[in-house]
């Protein structure tokens, strides 16, 4: 029986680092810590089994991926750094330069086409929103890119004289400023999704997959079939490393 290699998945977002250790059959470790502190992470490496596949999907920039190495590096000799290409794992990209999409996208089309065979919606709430088509076939056809629910919230408070930081909540007819704001925030984060999900709208079966820190928020306000996918960049990740 051939042994399956153990997968640290490892997505180093803007605001934030998940990590999950997949044994070949199951998930059987995760964490979460801010991406400020990824020094901590050596702590959950600690456990990891030392023939373990590292997988790592990185958009926090030059120096987060210079503190995984130096976490990472000296402790396991099998790490992946995952980029974008013009194909993996059943997802065709149709990106004009397939390696500029980012990396967490890619991920997450991959992970998304692990799960469902179908036309779908893939979205990334996160500190960006991304919202990203991939067909039946398994054509990656393009998506957005959007400010996040609190970029959109931070925007207005640092840009205009009046408005603050809001903490309200949704209202269909908001009656006060707090609520107006993050009703106008989670409205146009939604008309984005549900503009695109149009498209894909009369395929048999078509889904929309929402993941990351904003999922739950955003959720309620989608009229669209949907599922949460908490992990789905980490699936899309450990998908890739198994296919290597």
């Amino acid at each position: 029986m051939v042994k399956i290699k153990p997968i640290v998945a490892i997505d180093a977002g803007n605001t934030r680092i998940k990590w999950g250790f997949h044994d070949g059959t199951m998930w059987a470790g995760k964490g979460v810590l801010a991406t400020a502190d990824a020094a901590w992470l050596s702590e959950s490496a600690d456990e990891w089994p030392a023939d373990a596949r590292i997988v790592i999907c990185n958009v926090a920039g030059a120096l987060a991926g210079a503190t995984l190495s130096r976490l990472l590096a000296p402790r396991y000799s099998d790490i992946v750094t995952l980029h974008a290409e013009a194909e993996a794992c059943g997802v065709r990209n149709s990106y004009e330069h397939p390696k500029q999409l980012g990396a967490d996208r890619w991920a997450a089309l991959i992970g998304a086409r692990g799960r469902f065979s179908g036309a779908c919606l893939v979205v990334c709430a996160g500190t960006a929103t991304t919202v990203d088509l991939l067909d039946a076939a398994g054509v990656f056809c393009g998506g957005l890119i959007l400010p996040g629910f609190d970029l959109m919230r931070a925007a207005l408070a640092q840009n205009t004289a009046q408005l603050p930081l809001a903490e309200g909540e949704f209202r269909t007819t908001p009656r006060n400023t707090m609520d107006a704001i993050v009703s106008g925030c989670l409205h146009a984060q939604a008309g984005a999704i549900e503009r695109m999900f149009s498209a894909i709208a009369d395929a048999p079966g078509a889904l929309c997959f929402l993941t990351g820190g904003g999922a739950e928020r955003l959720a309620p306000q989608l009229n669209i079939p949907l599922q949460l996918a908490d992990n789905l960049i980490l699936d899309g990740l450990v998908r890739y490393g198994t296919s290597l």
